[in-house]
């Protein structure tokens, strides 16, 4: 049985392929200005790593921002590619426990978002809460002030690793925590210690929400924004507990998805 997940989100595109059960494929490229064509791009690539063709899959989810893009295709000849489009709530839910059944909360750190999901039996989502109104504890933040710091965003986690002390950054707002940030530069603070703040300022804003989720053991990181080594650790000193991360965090809504597809592929048999 073959089954995919594409994961479309407002920055970077997912996509993982199941053969009964097993990852077989995966592949990510940036969505750019057109979350359609980001999931037309990721398909014919990921088709292609794997010598596959749209007949060959049983069933495929999409989720994430652009999920309902190429679902129904349209009159003017798009492609279909999803036979359902799920929440990435659900999906993240999922594929962190087909990673480890033992997961019961999911902290998600997308491009644009952050969300906290209470994980139930078989990897249902019970409960969340999510931050979707402002660039507050997301990868956009750190977008913003890695420019402001004249460093890449791939930087910023070992920097705040090396950091001596840490700097306080008091608004999560990204408009003032920028002129915080700028302010500290003036000042001749080390950008180490600036950085290790902002590490902390994310932290902060998103161990908020998961406490008003409820954190319960294990607690696994997802999101492109689990790569960075900073936020990881920043984040286990402020919920006390440790905190899991697969080999490529970025996938795991995908895979979620994916694994989703399988049991409507079962349903339909």
């Amino acid at each position: 049985m073959l089954t995919a997940g594409l994961d479309i989100g407002s920055v970077s595109t997912e996509m993982v392929i199941l053969k009964d059960g097993e990852v077989i494929c995966t592949h990510i490229i940036p969505t750019g200005s057109n979350s359609k064509r980001a999931a037309e791009e990721v398909f014919e690539k990921t088709c292609k790593k794997a010598s596959l063709k749209r007949s060959s899959f049983d069933f495929i989810v999409t989720t994430g921002y652009g999920r309902k893009a190429v679902v129904n295709g349209s009159k003017n000849g798009d492609m279909k590619i999803g036979d359902k489009a799920v929440t990435e709530l659900s999906c993240h839910a999922r594929g962190a426990y087909e990673l480890d059944n033992e997961i019961r909360t999911v902290i998600d750190i997308g491009g644009q978002d952050s969300k906290v999901i209470k994980v139930g039996p078989g990897g249902k989502g019970l409960d969340f809460v999510m931050n979707d109104k402002c660039a507050a504890g997301t990868g956009k933040f750190l977008e913003v002030m890695a420019r402001t710091l004249d460093v890449t965003v791939e930087q910023m986690g070992e920097i705040a690793l090396s950091a001596d002390t840490t700097a306080a950054i008091s608004s999560m707002c990204t408009v003032f925590a920028e002129s915080e940030v700028v302010s500290l530069i003036a000042e001749g603070c080390p950008k180490e210690s600036i950085i290790s703040g902002l590490m902390d300022a994310v932290a902060a804003r998103v161990c908020g929400m998961a406490h008003r989720v409820g954190l319960e053991r294990k607690v696994m990181l997802t999101g492109g924004v689990a790569k960075n080594k900073g936020v990881v650790n920043a984040m286990k000193k402020k919920i006390k507990m440790d905190i899991e991360v697969s080999g490529d965090p970025q996938i795991v809504g995908a895979l979620g998805a994916a694994f989703i597809a399988r049991d409507e592929a079962v349903k339909t048999r």
